[in-house]
């Protein structure tokens, strides 16, 4: 008989808010120092977790969230790479 246990709680670096860890998108910095958006949340690398709202992103980055997470600056080109990524999630 399988045991209901816990799901996993991440938070937005965005809002802040707790939620589950499959409704939240992960932001991933893997070894090579490469960002991407990691849809099956299991990528090697750094993670980060934000809402899929455009809202928490761009106040993540108002906040300097993002670095923060990944203990470095995030380039602006990184950033409106994953912009892209995050709209191409968004509409596909």
């Amino acid at each position: 008989m399988k045991q209901a246990g816990r799901r996993p709680l991440r938070t937005c670096i965005g809002c802040g808010s707790e939620k589950e860890k499959k409704e939240l998108i992960r932001i991933v910095r893997t070894p090579e120092g490469e960002y991407h958006i990691d849809t099956g949340g299991k990528r090697n690398g750094r993670g980060a977790y934000i809402c899929p709202d455009p809202a928490c992103f761009e106040k993540a980055l108002r906040q300097k969230a993002l670095g923060r997470s990944f203990r470095e600056p995030v380039s602006a080109e990184t950033v409106e790479g994953l912009r892209k990524e995050l709209s191409e999630l968004g509409s596909g």
